[in-house]
């Protein structure tokens, strides 16, 4: 069975013993950030750094003609790196406690591929609170509050950025796979810095987070419109809902549901026709949960389209909760056409609220309900007892 581990490149850039104990652990592949979200990370075993804060960015290196003319791009200072052209003041300043980002990917890929190990490129496509900020193609909700840390599906630039950044990765040297997290909407939920939302939800309930998730900015509010409602009614009606006021009609819901469908999928479809076009035959997975109304890291898709004809090779899915992985797993497996990759990720670090302990537990759970690989989150968060998990793991799936 294929299991594989993810990867910051800081993890390895700088490290030159990371790639040999990552090997050491018996994985068959790696799964390595080269366009992340904002994060702040522990690296417990780096020889030159223990804490990593990074804004959003690329960690490949870009090519700024390519993103010549085009709305939303790398950040400038990303392609400035990139650019060996460029004045040295108009470069990126290295992080003084990671070092030089500008091509760490492709540093700590030829590092883990020397070590024997595949490399699938793992990129953050609608989470960037660089790019959101500005507000001009970021998710805007039922109030009017602008998410500057979600792009919005529906944007044509969003489409266009989000297809060119995962083309130029896929094509890569030394790329085996790519790996697509937020492929579609994000929304409300975010793990941003000293968050005082709370129960958000408050007296909409479940449905809560998926209203206050929903898009009217001038792009979904013009879908909105072409589909026979009028955007500011629709607005006030999710209002209502999301204070408890009123119930969203059915209608009314249909209509969102249908259109935010349809955007959704008009993301996903050009980023793989680009990916394609730029590597063919480079396999696709897309992390996803198979309700219709996932937003975030995992947007939702059914998984028949997912994976059909014209779709992605897989679905990653997220398999933190031990109470809900096998039934997550089943129903997707069930919907899934026959030989779509179904990878469910693991969480393998203990401060993290994971449970390496029981990871053997974990795996039968989710191989019996219809997995045909792991994924384990996260190989450079994990401390000494961690790996050592991970290496029983690892070891256990290969005896006879």
């Amino acid at each position: 069975m294929r299991i594989g581990a993810y990867l910051y490149p800081w993890d390895v850039d700088g490290d030159p013993a990371a790639a040999d104990r990552i090997a050491g652990l018996g994985l068959t592949e790696v799964t390595l950030a080269a366009a992340y979200h904002a994060v702040r990370a522990v690296t417990p075993f780096h020889p030159r750094h223990r804490i990593v804060t990074r804004d959003a960015a690329v960690y490949y290196r870009a090519d700024p003609a390519r993103w010549d003319g085009m709305r939303l791009r790398p950040p400038a200072r990303d392609l400035a790196a990139a650019d060996p052209g460029l004045a040295a003041a108009d470069r990126a300043a290295p992080d003084p406690g990671a070092g030089d980002p500008a091509g760490s990917f492709e540093r700590a890929a030829a590092a883990l591929r020397s070590a024997g190990l595949s490399v699938t490129a793992w990129l953050v496509l609608t989470h960037n609170s660089r790019l959101a900020a500005t507000g001009e193609c970021a998710v805007r909700n039922a109030f009017g509050d602008v998410y500057p840390w979600a792009l919005c599906a529906g944007s044509p630039d969003v489409r266009e950025y989000t297809a060119m950044l995962a083309a130029e990765v896929a094509a890569l040297p030394g790329v085996d796979a790519i790996e697509l997290e937020a492929c579609g909407w994000y929304g409300f939920e975010h793990g941003s810095a000293h968050d005082k939302t709370g129960s958000v939800a408050g007296p909409a309930g479940d449905d809560g987070l998926w209203l206050l998730s929903l898009c009217f900015c001038p792009v979904c509010s013009e879908s909105y419109r072409s589909a026979g409602a009028d955007p500011a009614n629709l607005a006030a009606q999710v209002r209502a809902a999301a204070d408890g006021g009123a119930a969203l009609p059915d209608d009314a819901a249909a209509l969102l549901d249908q259109a935010r469908a349809a955007a959704a999928g008009r993301l996903l479809t050009g980023v793989l026709t680009a990916v394609r076009a730029a590597a063919p035959g480079r396999a696709v997975l897309v992390h996803s949960a198979p309700d219709p109304r996932s937003v975030g890291a995992n947007p939702g898709y059914d998984p028949a389209q997912l994976c059909g004809p014209g779709g992605a090779d897989g679905i990653m899915l997220a398999c933190g909760n031990r109470a809900t992985a096998a039934d997550l797993v089943a129903r997707t497996a069930a919907a899934a056409p026959p030989g779509a990759r179904i990878a469910a990720v693991l969480q393998a670090v203990a401060g993290l609220g994971g449970q390496p302990q029981t990871l053997p537990a974990q795996a039968a759970a989710v191989r019996a309900a219809g997995a045909t690989e792991l994924r384990l989150y996260h190989a450079g968060l994990a401390a000494g007892g961690d790996l050592t998990a991970i290496r029983e793991l690892c070891q256990a799936a290969v005896r006879p």
